[in-house]
């Protein structure tokens, strides 16, 4: 007679495996990080380098993660949508336009120059310039206390800065396509390339009107079943991310204009409380995604620069923000904590390293730089920010807000 094992060990591909590696490492290396008082965010993307193929190499499922994770960004910017109606963006987007713009151009030549003074070809310094320009939005906005994300002017400045670095990020990756199309000689039209921004008056549009003739409708209906709100919000924050993924922007713009088209409604405070929880989950994914990510075959030849471009990222991004910031109008004290939170590199610089390796626009030199470089930023800001600023995850007790 056959015998059915009592246990039985999932095999080291599986989710609930990869599941079990995350989160029990997660909590074992927050725990260390608690003790000693450092940032557990901190501690998440060295779990991923632990795990990753960098070290131990026992994440088979990283793409999944990767894949896993991005739910977690997008709900962060639908959460940060649905608490900034449409009249208050259109006034914070063209308050810091000029602000956005002249940081990037000077961060660009920047990164240019120290690119150009390592051997770089002048398209690979030109890349690696354009992925110093933008900031992580995950960063910023995650470890902004929720009063100062919502209600303050602080947050409102920095979503505001945020969200056009965003816009300018999907610009960038349309350019390397365009190149990518150029140098291969395919005919494909501008218009086809610069469609997908094209597409983003036409979402706000659009979630506007979906919002007004079908989701208020449903909302005034059936509010009282509160899982029935939850369901109906999930819904409709992925649905618009899907949509703006298809047409060629982001998961995570579309997220954010589903989460503007439900500002002005009231039942958006239950909404965004309701959410955090699950936000929070798909973001310790994220943090770990980044370090796993990390699969550099010969960090040798790209340490020194990589290591002055993140000292550059993580000194001068606040020193210029601070200043840009203060010549717009905004009071010295705001300026300087805004230029901090925004002194990192961007998890849109490791997506224009990746993709402009593939698309053969820079060589593998080029592409390491950039990761190694970003990763630094991504690792060491936090906790600067944290020893400085309140925030949820900050390491003293007096800093600590949410």
């Amino acid at each position: 007679m056959s015998m059915v094992p009592f246990i039985e060990i999932e095999p080291q591909g599986s989710v609930i495996f990869t599941m079990f590696l995350i989160f029990f490492g997660a909590a074992i290396l927050a725990t260390l990080a608690l003790y000693a008082r450092q940032a557990i965010l901190v501690s998440y993307i060295a779990l991923g380098v632990l795990l990753g193929p960098m070290a131990l190499d026992w994440i088979d499922n990283a793409h999944l993660v990767e894949q896993i994770s991005d739910i977690g960004i997008m709900f962060l910017l639908f959460l940060l949508g649905i608490n900034l109606p449409p009249q208050k963006l259109k006034q914070l987007l063209r308050e810091t336009t000029l602000v956005t713009l002249l940081s990037a151009l000077l961060l660009m030549l920047v990164g240019f120059i120290v690119a150009i003074v390592f051997g770089f070809t002048y398209v690979e310094s030109l890349v690696i310039g354009v992925a110093m320009t933008l900031s992580s939005t995950i960063i910023g906005l995650k470890l902004l206390p929720t009063t100062v994300l919502h209600h303050l002017r602080t947050g409102e400045v920095m979503t505001s800065i945020l969200l056009l670095q965003d816009v300018l990020a999907i610009g960038i990756l349309v350019m390397l396509e365009m190149t990518h199309a150029t140098t291969v000689g395919n005919d494909i039209s501008l218009l086809s390339l610069l469609l997908p921004l094209l597409w983003l008056p036409t979402l706000f549009v659009l979630a506007y009107a979906v919002e007004r003739l079908i989701l208020s409708k449903l909302i005034q209906r059936f509010d009282q079943f509160q899982e029935y709100m939850f369901l109906l919000a999930i819904g409709w924050c992925l649905a618009m991310a899907q949509l703006a993924e298809t047409v060629g922007l982001s998961y995570e713009i579309g997220a954010f204009i589903a989460g503007v088209a439900l500002a002005h409604h009231p039942i958006s405070a239950f909404l965004a409380e309701r959410l955090k929880p699950l936000r929070d989950f798909f973001l310790i994914m994220f943090f770990f995604s980044i370090g796993a990510g990390f699969t550099l075959a010969n960090i040798g030849p790209v340490i020194v620069p990589a290591l002055l471009l993140a000292g550059i990222a993580l000194g001068l991004k606040p020193w210029l923000f601070t200043q840009l910031l203060k010549y717009s109008g905004e009071d010295a004290g705001r300026a300087k904590e805004v230029g901090m939170r925004l002194g990192q590199m961007s998890e849109f610089s490791l997506l224009i390293a990746m993709l402009a390796m593939e698309l053969a626009v820079i060589g593998s030199h080029a592409s390491d730089l950039i990761q190694l470089a970003t990763v630094i930023t991504l690792a060491v800001s936090p906790y600067l920010i944290m020893t400085r600023y309140p925030s949820p995850m900050a390491i003293s007790d007096h800093l600590r807000r949410d």
